[in-house]
C-alpha cells in the first residue's frame, strides 16, 4: 500500500531534522553570534558596548594596512591553489589508472599529511627551513652557499608548507572524478590521430573539471583561512587576516574588531568561490 504524500513528507523532515539541528546549533547560531558581536562598538573592561554601529567594517575597510594584508591573504591562497593543482592532478592521475601491487602504498604516502596534526607538520617544516635547519646546513655543507638563505618569515616559506598541509585535499577529489572517465574515450580519441597532448586538453581536462573545482575549492578555502602555518613559519614579517582576527580576539581584547575581520573574510573566500564556480559554469554544463 502507497503511503500518502504528506506522511512521506514527515518522515522525510524526520530524518533530517538531526543534521538541521546541528547546522542550527554549530553554524548558524555561533554566525549569527558573529554578526551581532561585530555590529557592536568596543568597551573598556567589557567584550563590547550597548548599542549598534558599523565603525568596526568601515574602520578595516577604510585602513590600507588591513586591505594589504587581505591581499596577502587571497594571493597566498591562491598560489597554494595552483600549486597543489599543478602537482596533484598527476599524482591523482596515476593514482585513478594505475594497477601497481604498490597503489595501496601510495595512497598512504598522500594522506600521511592528514595522519599527523598541523602543528607538528609546521614545526618540521620549521626544523627543515630555519637558518639553521637541515636544508640550510646540507647546502652549507656542499659549498653551495656561504650564508644561510631565507626560506621562512616570507611568504615561500608559509606557502611551501600550506602545500604540504593541504595537497591531500586536492588530490582526493581528483582522484574520485579521473577514475570516474571511461578510458576507452582516451582510446578513441587517439585511434582518430589524436596527440597525447590534445586527448588530455580535449578529453581529461574536461571531464575531471568536476574534481578539479571541488579540490581547488577546498584547499583556497583552507588556505584563505589558516591560522597556526602562517604564524610559526612567517613569524611577525608574513601577517594573515586569519591572524589579526586572533590576535584581536585573544591578544588585545577587541571582540567587536575580530569579529568584523572574521566576517569580511568569510566574505571575502565566499565570493571568490562563487565567482570560480560562476567562471566554471560552461565547463560543468559540457559534463553533465
Amino acid at each position: 500500500m502507497i503511503a500518502p504524500p504528506n506522511r512521506h513528507g514527515a518522515a522525510a523532515f524526520w530524518l533530517i531534522a538531526p543534521a538541521l539541528v546541528l547546522l542550527s546549533v554549530f553554524l548558524v547560531l555561533p554566525y549569527l553570534n558573529i554578526i551581532v558581536m561585530s555590529l557592536r562598538p568596543p568597551a573598556v573592561g567589557a567584550p563590547y558596548g550597548p548599542g549598534f554601529t558599523l565603525s568596526n567594517f568601515t574602520r578595516v575597510l577604510g585602513d590600507a594596512y588591513f586591505l594589504g594584508v587581505l591581499a596577502d591573504t587571497v594571493w597566498i591562497a591562491l598560489k597554494t591553489t595552483l600549486i597543489c593543482l599543478v602537482l596533484g592532478y598527476p599524482v591523482a592521475f596515476h593514482l585513478a589508472r594505475t594497477h601497481s601491487r604498490w597503489k595501496g602504498l601510495l595512497y598512504v604516502f598522500v594522506l600521511s599529511p592528514l595522519l599527523v596534526g598541523v602543528v607538528v607538520r609546521s614545526f618540521g617544516w620549521l626544523i627543515l627551513l630555519s637558518g639553521n635547519g637541515v636544508i640550510n646546513q646540507g647546502l652549507r655543507n656542499l659549498g653551495l652557499v656561504d650564508a644561510p638563505l631565507t626560506l621562512m618569515n616570507n611568504q615561500f616559506g608559509v606557502t611551501l608548507a600550506l602545500v604540504h598541509v593541504f595537497l591531500p585535499f586536492m588530490i582526493l577529489p581528483l582522484i574520485g572524478a579521473i577514475q570516474s572517465i571511461d578510458p576507452n574515450l582516451e582510446f578513441a580519441a587517439r585511434s582518430l590521430g589524436a596527440s597525447r597532448a590534445k586527448v588530455f586538453r580535449r578529453v581529461w581536462l574536461p571531464l575531471s573539471w568536476p574534481g578539479i573545482q571541488a579540490g581547488c575549492t577546498l584547499v583556497f578555502v583552507l588556505a584563505l583561512s589558516a591560522y597556526v602555518t602562517p604564524v610559526m613559519l612567517g613569524g611577525a614579517q608574513v601577517k594573515t587576516l586569519s591572524v589579526l582576527v586572533v590576535q584581536a580576539l585573544i591578544d588585545n581584547f577587541r571582540w567587536p574588531a575580530g569579529a568584523a575581520l572574521a566576517l569580511i573574510l568569510a566574505a571575502t573566500g565566499a565570493v571568490a568561490v562563487w565567482l570560480f564556480a560562476r567562471a566554471s559554469r560552461p565547463l560543468m554544463r559540457g559534463v553533465e
